[in-house]
């Protein structure tokens, strides 16, 4: 059968009232479920269907004409109906078509039909037949035989969307009473949600999360930034709460309610309850809603926050068989109180509703693979806040997503335009967040400004020293911070034990115009690069030693700090000598976690800067890094210029360490790209001297391995292979991972050479498994390679194994060389994993041997 794209005809089916013949007959109905699904999936590849999706006894099917999807309707009806159900597991299935345009994606769809038909599903009752006015329309003059269709009339589905003209299946042979549909026109059904202008799009998993919180609390309060979508989710969780039971759900809206006093007034009005005299009104609300069953909606009440605890508390002690849904950017904050963060939509949510809303300006617009990279480009700067997604689909009628996405840096202008009929503060993104902005207290607001300087979030220790002008407000800080992640303008989440904030990008792009303009940015910025920069002096010696992994991960967290900070250091007139300390202490970082490319403009930066040029420690260390990433990159040339300056800077300087440093540096080039093993032994003689005497038993290390790869590319290997077991050994006894990982690779890789192939391999294996643990992406790529060699040798130039190690190396070779900031590398996490799969837990078990 194929998969049908384009448009349409989808069946939804499910069994009424599965969940209590579940309870009541778990192992009848276990029959009666693999009947059932036999039944349906039958009639529906009979019919040329395709099942895309089951859930639970849920179908979902697909058809390229509607005529088929009525077809395989009526016949799995008939086929129900005949089956000779026993009488403990009667089983009734309602069943649903809609026709419509969708995307479609790796075997399921996307779009407003689903939902849609969905809607149209649950309106049903056990054994109907239901269809849309668009899947109606398709099939008039081609209706199976014996069949009818009956117009049931005009009905709201519970997406509180467009009414839909619904159609039932009627045959002979089927029945054809039921109860009036489950629509929000069922007179026994009492509420007042009002039809909303656009439809409800995704928010699936949100709103069972919902629908279960709502089983179990009286107060629950969905909380989040504006315009995440907090109003539209509570209205459609309580338009699926509606089931005909009790007196309904009520809406009060409070967001053009600015008198805290008349709020008791607004709720009663919603009831008809009226004023008594000599007595308060909310004791007459409590009096005549005590004995009703309900759901009570208090939307947008932030402003009035502690008007609506206290009424919301009187409320829930008056009246038990009540419940409150509210919405707010922060929590009430009263007894028995549930809040529920509402977050950002989903990507494929986002671009989904980018494309509902652009074709409310163009009908025919959609994804295309010319569009597509920017419609997600947009969905992601905008971290999935509908608000802003919205406005910037209503700007396809004059732009293209392309154009859209590279004017979102001046998306407080560009995100305008908005429903005239809508809130005032819904109508552009700047009136969102400025309702939230201008609720908070000036400190507050200061804080929020300052808070604009990180990038990709900051932990506690840093807002303290970065926020804070006394001792006593960094002792604040927490307390205001956590009113800001109360209010929904700050995201908290826990990272390894560690609290961890940040800030929505559109809120920090807000709050970097107010702190611009606040004449503290200079003063503030030098605070946030004094901060960071401390935190890489204190990282460059830890990244040598047993615990680099976590200083590594650490300093990854914090990767887009630091190049904020280098950013300040560069258009700052002071900073030239703090851009060259960061940038030459970070080298280490960025070889290890491969971001090769990104430091080596970074340090080129840094050392062109037209202050700083003159002799210092901090040039020194930024020359001899920018020289080592040239050389991890290939580039012989330009690393030995910066080499030979580094040299020159350092003695000139007096720093012998520094200097011992680089001429090991030099002996490895003239090794690798010079093929001069006289100037080569010459260089990491000079160096290893210096390091003996300076005591320093990591450079030591460093040099004999250096050592260690010059006698090997003479073909000394004995002499190189007790160079590299010094190497090794030095490093085991400091703990320094990185160097026993290259030390146990150049030690594997020296035993391959000498025939003793099988050892090798045991020692490029522990080498392997080292760097996988460290995430040393280049490394990774090093140690694959050279076990696909040793391999291929061992098995006689037959080794599939080898040729896939080879090939994943290559892809991440080439991703590591050549992407800017390359954070999630599809290549290094395929890498890793061939790395643990291929070669089986005993790659990672380690080698003793010295």
């Amino acid at each position: 059968m194929n998969f049908p794209t384009g448009t349409v005809t989808f069946l939804f089916t499910d069994i009424e009232g599965s969940t209590k013949l579940w309870e009541a007959q778990p192992e009848a109905m276990q029959a009666a479920l693999a009947r059932h699904d036999a039944l349906l999936r039958e009639a529906i590849e009979n019919a040329n269907g395709y099942v895309f999706k089951t859930v639970g006894d849920a179908f979902c099917a697909a058809f390229t004409t509607a005529t088929d999807a009525l077809e395989a309707t009526l016949a799995a009806q008939l086929a129900l109906l005949a089956e000779p159900w026993p009488e403990q597991t009667p089983i009734k299935v309602r069943m649903a078509l809609h026709t419509g345009a969708v995307e479609s994606r790796d075997g399921d769809y996307f779009g407003q039909p689903l939902n849609r038909v969905a809607r149209l599903l649950a309106t049903g009752h056990g054994g109907q037949s239901l269809l849309s006015l668009a899947t109606s329309e398709l099939m008039r003059d081609s209706l199976p035989s014996g069949a009818e269709l009956r117009s049931l009339g005009e009905h709201r589905l519970k997406d509180l969307g467009r009414p839909e003209v619904v159609f039932q299946l009627q045959h002979p042979a089927l029945p054809e009473g039921f109860p009036p549909l489950r629509s929000l026109d069922n007179p026994e059904w009492k509420h007042n949600l009002v039809l909303q202008a656009t439809c409800f799009v995704g928010r699936e998993k949100e709103l069972r999360e919902v629908r279960k919180l709502l089983q179990t609390t009286r107060l629950l309060t969905l909380v989040g930034a504006g315009g995440v979508g907090k109003t539209r989710l509570a209205l459609q969780a309580g338009a699926e709460a509606l089931d005909g039971t009790g007196e309904g759900v009520w809406v009060v809206e409070l967001a053009l309610l600015a008198d805290p006093d008349l709020l008791a007034q607004s709720v009663a009005r919603v009831f008809g309850v009226k004023e008594e005299a000599s007595k308060p009104i909310l004791q007459t609300l409590i009096e005549r809603l005590k004995n009703n069953t309900f759901l009570l909606i208090l939307d947008n009440g932030e402003h009035l926050l502690e008007a609506c605890a206290v009424l919301a508390e009187a409320l829930l002690r008056g009246c038990p068989r009540l419940q409150i849904l509210a919405t707010s950017r922060e929590g009430l904050g009263i007894a028995g109180e549930q809040r529920y963060r509402v977050p950002p939509l989903s990507q494929s949510e986002a671009i989904q509703l980018f494309v509902e809303r652009a074709r409310l300006q163009q009908p025919d617009f959609t994804i295309t693979e010319r569009n597509a990279p920017a419609l997600e480009t947009i969905c992601v700067r905008l971290d999935g806040i509908p608000l802003a997604i919205e406005l910037a689909a209503a700007r396809v009628r004059s732009l293209a997503p392309d154009q859209i996405a590279a004017r979102l840096d001046d998306r407080l202008r560009l995100l305008v335009g908005g429903s005239r009929t809508a809130l005032p503060r819904q109508q552009t993104l700047r009136a969102a967040i400025d309702w939230s902005y201008d609720l908070l207290s000036p400190q507050d607001q200061t804080l929020l400004q300052t808070l604009s300087l990180f990038r990709g979030g900051w932990c506690l220790e840093a807002a303290e020293v970065v926020c804070a002008t006394t001792e006593q407000e960094s002792g604040e800080i927490l307390d205001r911070l956590t009113g800001l992640v109360d209010k929904s303008l700050v995201a908290y989440e826990e990272q390894q034990g560690t609290a961890r904030y940040r800030l929505l990008e559109t809120i920090r792009h807000y709050a970097t115009e107010h702190f611009l303009s606040s004449g503290d940015s200079a003063t503030l910025g030098c605070k946030h690069k004094d901060w960071f920069l401390a935190l890489v002096e204190a990282a460059e010696p830890e990244l040598k030693g047993p615990d680099q992994k976590s200083w590594g991960d650490r300093l990854e967290r914090e990767h887009d700090n630091l190049r904020a900070a280098l950013s300040w250091c560069r258009e700052a007139p002071e900073g030239a000598q703090s851009g060259l300390r960061l940038a030459g202490k970070l080298w280490r970082f960025w070889e290890m976690r491969g971001h090769l490319r990104e430091g080596q403009v970074r340090l080129q930066v840094a050392l062109e800067h037209p202050v700083g040029q003159d002799a210092s420690p901090a040039r020194g260390d930024a020359l001899n890094a920018a020289g080592i990433l040239a050389f991890r990159q290939g580039e012989g040339e330009r690393c030995r210029r910066f080499f030979l300056e580094a040299l020159n800077v350092r003695r000139a300087i007096g720093d012998r360490q520094g200097a011992a440093m680089t001429l090991n540096n030099l002996g490895a080039l003239a090794t690798e790209f010079d093929n001069d093993p006289q100037a080569s032994q010459q260089y990491f003689t000079e160096s290893l001297g210096l390091f003996r005497e300076l005591g320093d038993p990591w450079s030591t290390a460093y040099a004999l391995g250096n050592l260690g790869v010059a006698a090997r590319s003479q073909g000394k290997y004995e002499q190189a292979r007790d160079f590299f077991r010094e190497t090794l050994t030095i490093d085991r006894e400091r703990g320094d991972l990185h160097g026993t990982a290259v030390a146990l690779y150049n030690l594997g890789s020296t035993l391959g050479l000498m025939g003793e192939g099988e050892a090798g391999q045991t020692f490029l294996r522990e080498s392997l498994a080292m760097r996988v643990e460290a995430g040393h992406r280049d490394g990774i790529a090093e140690s694959l390679v050279a076990l696909a060699q040793l391999l291929v040798t061992a098995e006689g130039g037959h080794s599939p194994l080898a040729a896939q190690l080879w090939g994943s190396a290559e892809r991440l070779r080439e991703e590591v060389g050549s992407q800017m900031t390359p954070v999630d590398l599809p290549a290094y996490e395929q890498a890793v994993a061939i790395a643990r799969e291929a070669l089986g837990s005993d790659a990672f078990v380690g080698s003793e041997q010295t």
